[in-house]
């Protein structure tokens, strides 16, 4: 650890990151969020490379990747460099399925626009 790094407390990161302090220990605790470091008074001490995972975790949140798919992900990128390619086909799977849920809104989204589109027709 670079001494001169800027730490995180739990609360700080819960402020930047949106996550409850619960949240937070929960990630850990599962190994969503791998071991965060301690102070010599045991609170957790969040690095800038804990932030960016959490950052990351965020994104896979949001394409809706089963939490037990994420974990699993990161216990890859944790068993290294020769686990690139189950990561990669974890990754690709999901996106092919966000790919679909945009094709599926585009749709939908069209179908609203010409629905719109005769009411605005139908004003005088």
């Amino acid at each position: 650890m670079n001494l001169t790094e800027t730490r995180y407390t739990i609360s700080e990161v819960a402020a930047r990151t949106g996550l409850t302090q619960h949240t937070l220990r929960w990630y850990e605790r599962i190994g969503l969020l791998h071991h965060v470091d301690r102070s010599h008074s045991g609170q957790r001490r969040f690095s800038e490379a804990d932030l960016s995972w959490l950052d990351f975790v965020g994104k896979l949140r949001s394409t809706g990747m089963a939490v037990a798919d994420m974990v699993r992900y990161a216990e890859l990128v944790r068993e290294g460099e020769h686990t690139f390619d189950e990561r990669r086909a974890l990754l690709e799977r999901t996106r092919r399925e966000v790919a679909a849920r945009i094709d599926e809104l585009t749709g939908t989204l069209a179908i609203l626009d010409y629905k719109i589109g005769l009411y605005g027709k139908a004003q005088p």
